[in-house]
């Protein structure tokens, strides 16, 4: 008998792990139709980022001002009212719309925000749109001397705090791992009420062109070799904090995701290498952890989750300082 594959998170019931993350890969309809032929029980839409939705808002009111003080007959009634033009995140409530009609998948939007009157907004608009779930993706640099660690902690709990009190959504948290105390915060944040972590947010980080002088984006797909900071985390966590787990970057072949399962992950998601190799690398992961399973006589994936986490290995120490010292003193130069 084969092996059950299925899965819970944030309260949806998929019919198996491995999720399309947030990326181009599901950022119109056709490649979302795509990703369920191929197999996907679930998607992650792209981030509706508040700054764009700010910006074009502000496009619009300064091009509905110019002029207006030259006209003397105008002034109670030059200014259209804002609610008849795209100032908002139309295109992407679109998207969702067309998602839940056209798919029987649950729809997990995502957004990140910069403030937290933007974050309950755009977090109360999706809700209205229907979709199943929320993920918001923090992306924070704290480039400030001044700004101690505490308050950089405590402002992601707010954030919580504050998107619980706006829907009853069932929210996931992409966080990074940056913090003095990552087991603590995660603890926290579970404490707070979010219902599932996705670990790691993958910070882009700029480069410069010394050619022309200037500091320019750099974007480069995720590799496997990434994935060993989440599942170091994965295993930490697993089982010692009260919500879901989602290992996001690094995810490429069979093998990571039943390494991020066996670390503690109640789901795996893809984008880089659905970027890199299409649908069909979805299909032929499913299939391949299936195989895996059954193979091992795993009854299901649930009893394979968390048997290699750190609760639940021979040596916990290996996912700590132990292993660490391990890997230095065990590796010799070639020449």
């Amino acid at each position: 008998m084969s092996p059950d594959l299925s899965t819970t998170y944030l309260g949806l019931s998929l019919g198996h792990p491995v999720v399309p993350s947030a990326s181009p890969a599901t950022g119109d309809l056709d490649h979302i139709h795509a990703l369920v032929e191929a197999g996907a029980p679930a998607v992650v839409l792209p981030s509706l980022f508040e700054e764009q939705i700010e910006h074009n808002a502000m496009a619009v009111h300064h091009s509905l001002e110019l002029g207006a003080d030259g006209f003397a007959e105008t002034p109670e009634g030059f200014f259209p009212q804002l609610d008849d033009y795209n100032t908002g995140p139309e295109d992407y409530l679109e998207l969702i719309r067309g998602a839940k009609a056209e798919t029987d998948i649950p729809v997990i939007a995502s957004l990140n925000g910069t403030t937290t009157g933007g974050w309950t907004l755009y977090a109360r608009i999706l809700a209205d749109e229907g979709v199943d779930a929320l993920e918001v993706n923090t992306y924070r640099l704290s480039a400030n001397v001044d700004e101690k660690a505490k308050h950089v902690e405590d402002s992601y709990l707010r954030l919580v705090e504050a998107i619980k009190a706006t829907t009853d959504l069932p929210l996931a948290l992409k966080v990074g791992p940056y913090f003095s105390s990552t087991a603590n915060v995660a603890r926290r944040l579970a404490d707070a009420g979010v219902d599932g972590l996705v670990i790691f947010n993958r910070f882009y980080q700029p480069d410069i062109d010394i050619e022309n002088l200037e500091v320019v984006p750099s974007l480069s797909l995720s590799e496997p070799s990434e994935l060993r900071l989440v599942l170091r985390w994965l295993a930490i966590l697993h089982g010692r904090i009260g919500c879901d787990l989602a290992a996001t970057t690094g995810i490429h072949t069979t093998e990571d995701a039943v390494k991020a399962t066996l670390a503690g992950a109640t789901v795996t998601m893809m984008a880089s290498a659905l970027l890199r190799h299409g649908p069909g690398r979805l299909t032929e992961v499913v299939n391949g952890l299936e195989t895996w399973l059954a193979e091992r006589e795993y009854e299901s994936v649930a009893q394979a989750r968390g048997s290699m986490s750190h609760s639940a290995v021979p040596d916990p120490s290996a996912y700590e300082r132990a292993g660490y010292m391990q890997t230095l003193t065990s590796y010799a130069p070639t020449w």
